[in-house]
């Protein structure tokens, strides 16, 4: 974990400033360090030290950051896992990685001296699980310095230091939300760490957040929550899918800034868009988007210093590796170095329907501007003689002041080309989301194929 010497650094120089507050209270820096130290001791009794991999599932956000590090000042990697899970699903992860230790609970303390560890640049000291919007968790696994040397890129960019209250509204097992714990930490400022998103509970650390990090489609419910705290906000930090320009506005209305960026748990940071005018590459990032010929589409290719190591026990996922580059298979515009990267998608979600190629964020960026749509996901449903048709899944349709297929139809006609517009359209009350906040589109796909799933209702 990259931030244990720079909490021990701030227990020293600020002990009484908090560190981390959540559901059950504040820790300061001192108490933190303090904490963490005794359960790096206990760690260390048991004969649990350097490469050892260690599970963290605790309920309490502020429990699960002390035994990250208190695993990292062992010199043990933390495996972040979902406290969630069934106990099925849990013994099916743990069967499936080489794994030291369990915790559920916060982990023991002991007296003695200080665990002594030398970190080193290529140690592996993170690993949390990716299930992207596919279904399919599988743990990445990262370096130190894929980690510790992206801060100071990301403090100048969202001017986040030791006197900022930054607000972490989500599970810190996503890699979006842990990531910004440890940063706040590293940065010396006060991690606010609810540990799941609330809207109605947005309010109250909304008057004292002086940043917030945030997946897009959770903006527009901050921004409501600051109009009616009020507060001190002046930094939005986005990452996850494509932000809506109308968000961006709206926020520098309300005089927060937005730092907007794209990424992956397997390859961190990609690009960044600091002012509204695109996204270009992050400090330190290379970006080829690899055309194949007759296509006009390619696949977003990285080389950076942020990569993660790979996946833990050999488990296989989106990401290919070749020559120091890596790629998830993102789909993109063709690129030239200096200019801005327009993302169209995930390669694995496109739709082949008909011998035509549908990105369906390219759908789903229309049929959001539709009144009563909260969300949508568009998916390819199986069709006997066109491969797939477009199907979009309407997130505020199943009540009745959800928008109508009428409408939905008459927004599709007016800015989709023929294959794009969706054939089949369904409405869910509340559309099923990965950790990270983020459509569940691999899950939907499953639940359309099953059939007769009393969440989803057909729209006629």
């Amino acid at each position: 974990m990259p931030v244990a010497a720079q909490v021990m650094r701030h227990a020293s120089v600020r002990p009484d400033r908090i560190a981390v507050s959540g559901p059950g209270g504040d820790l300061t820096y001192a108490e933190l360090a303090d904490r963490a130290g005794r359960a790096a001791r206990a760690l260390a009794d048991e004969g649990i030290g350097r490469g050892a991999l260690v599970a963290a599932a605790q309920a309490d956000p502020v429990a699960l950051l002390v035994a990250v590090l208190a695993a990292d000042l062992a010199g043990a990697t933390p495996l972040l896992c979902d406290h969630a899970w069934s106990e099925e699903r849990r013994a099916q992860v743990m069967a499936a990685v080489p794994v030291a230790a369990r915790f559920d609970v916060p982990l023991p303390e002991a007296d003695g001296p200080a665990v002594e560890h030398r970190p080193a640049p290529d140690d592996l000291t993170w690993a949390c699980f990716s299930s992207g919007s596919t279904g399919r968790p599988r743990a990445v696994v990262r370096t130190r310095a894929s980690w510790t040397g992206s801060f100071t890129h990301l403090d100048a960019l969202t001017g986040i230091g030791p006197d900022d209250v930054v607000l972490i509204p989500g599970p810190l097992v996503s890699s979006l939300y842990g990531f910004a714990a440890v940063h706040a930490l590293a940065a010396g400022a006060t991690a606010v760490v609810p540990g799941r998103w609330s809207p109605g509970g947005l309010a109250e650390p909304l008057r004292r957040a002086t940043a917030v990090h945030v997946v897009p489609h959770r903006l527009p419910a901050v921004l409501d929550a600051l109009g009616e705290a009020g507060g001190r906000l002046r930094t939005a930090v986005v990452g996850g899918a494509a932000l809506d320009a109308g968000a961006r506005t709206r926020a520098a209305a309300a005089g927060v800034r937005v730092v907007s960026y794209y990424g992956a748990t397997e390859l961190s940071f990609v690009a960044v868009d600091a002012d509204g005018a695109g996204l270009r590459p992050f400090p330190g990032v290379e970006i080829d988007v690899r055309v194949p010929p007759g296509q006009v589409l390619g696949e977003v290719w990285v080389r950076s210093p942020w990569l993660c190591d790979g996946y833990l026990a050999g488990a296989t996922g989106p990401l290919r590796q070749d020559n120091g580059w890596m790629t998830v298979g993102d789909l993109a515009e063709p690129h030239r170095p200096g200019e801005v990267l327009r993302l169209r998608g995930r390669g694995d979600g496109a739709i082949q329907t008909g011998g035509a190629t549908v990105v369906p964020e390219d759908v789903e960026e229309v049929l959001r501007k539709v009144p009563g749509v909260d969300d949508v996901v568009v998916v390819g449903t199986p069709h006997p003689y066109l491969g797939a048709v477009v199907t979009a899944v309407v997130e505020g349709g199943a009540a009745g002041d959800g928008a109508s297929r009428a409408a939905l139809e008459a927004a599709a006609r007016a800015e989709l080309d023929p294959a794009q517009r969706p054939r089949r359209w369904y409405a869910a009350e509340s559309l099923p989301r990965t950790p990270a906040g983020k459509p569940a589109r691999g899950l939907l796909a499953t639940r359309l194929a099953a059939g007769d799933d009393p969440g989803l209702r057909r729209l006629t």
